[in-house]
């Protein structure tokens, strides 16, 4: 019967990466007016599917094997602790990484439970969310003036033409990470701790993720697209494919890293290219701030719980 609390979180917090992490997939298409989130919905679904099932196994392994020992009281407050403070985030409509309060539960709730925790594999996760917005950052930058001085001297219908499908590209590369790293991120612990066999868990995370996209997507979306800079599709690609550029190499590497943030980061690189005018700081240092507050209180929450049940 205990089981079903770290199966009920799962759920819970895949339905919330299908709320929050539509957004990065499709949220600057929605933001250029080029994409309707109805139309596009299943395909990021589709994706989401492919990408945990061809290359997730890395993720999975660096959050569910190499980083804590987890057992099912660990599993059970770290993904409890996790869901909570990722479905009041997007209540507040404020973009959070899954990843952040998924590995800092568990560091907390592991450390509290005196099992084995690689302090060493933490610091690498740490490490790679601070360097991989700015390699968005810088990317996106890269792919936005490369793009001025090729793409730009054409017809403005050739433009649009082009900038449709490379938009619709992006989006896909998006989905894709976000069932590579995203959704990894959760069953991971799931899988290696002998809860669930790997492809059940890849498919019902999925399914969940797809329903979390349908019902509450809009919130998020609606700060990500619009909330940080003004974006045409011309920007709005270079943002978005430099994000999943990045979340792909660093998946290749195995590190669970935030969408979320890399998205961020290549709409900041763009939008300081235009100016510093046109980004809205204000945001901007509202959700650097969450970036430190999440992990930080979802540590200290499970470490709290976990000594309080001990």
């Amino acid at each position: 019967m205990t089981e079903l609390i770290p199966l009920a979180a799962c759920v819970l917090i895949a339905f919330g990466i299908g709320s929050n992490d539509t957004s990065n997939a499709l949220g600057i298409c929605i933001g250029c007016g080029v994409i309707r989130l109805q139309r596009a919905i299943l395909l990021f679904g589709c994706f989401v599917v492919l990408g945990i099932l061809l290359q997730g196994q890395k993720v999975m392994q660096t959050v569910g094997k190499n980083l804590v020992d987890v057992n099912l009281p660990i599993m059970s407050i770290a993904l409890s602790v996790s869901a909570i403070l990722i479905i009041l985030s997007n209540w507040k409509k404020l973009p959070l990484s899954t990843h952040q309060v998924i590995i800092g539960s568990l560091a907390g709730a592991g450390v509290a439970a005196g099992v084995a925790v690689s302090f060493l594999n933490l610091l690498k996760i740490v490490l790679s969310w601070l360097i991989s917005p700015l390699v968005a950052f810088f990317t996106a930058l890269f792919l936005y003036r490369a793009m001025e001085k090729t793409i730009s001297k054409l017809s403005l219908f050739r433009i649009e033409r082009i900038l449709r499908v490379l938009l619709l590209l992006s989006g896909i590369l998006i989905s894709y990470n976000t069932g590579a790293n995203e959704l990894a991120t959760i069953v991971g612990p799931a899988i290696h701790s002998g809860l669930m066999e790997r492809t059940p868990a890849s498919l019902i995370g999925s399914l969940f993720v797809f329903l979390g996209a349908v019902l509450l997507s809009r919130r998020v979306i609606e700060t990500i697209g619009k909330g940080i800079t003004t974006l045409d599709p011309f920007s709005g690609f270079a943002a978005q494919f430099g994000a999943g550029i990045c979340v792909l190499f660093f998946t290749f590497l195995g590190m669970p890293i935030s969408t979320t943030y890399c998205i961020i980061g290549g709409i900041s690189g763009v939008g300081m290219s235009k100016g510093m005018k046109t980004v809205k700081m204000d945001l901007i240092r509202k959700i650097i701030a969450n970036w430190f507050l999440a992990p930080t209180l979802a540590f200290l929450l499970s470490y709290l719980i976990m000594k309080i049940i001990a």
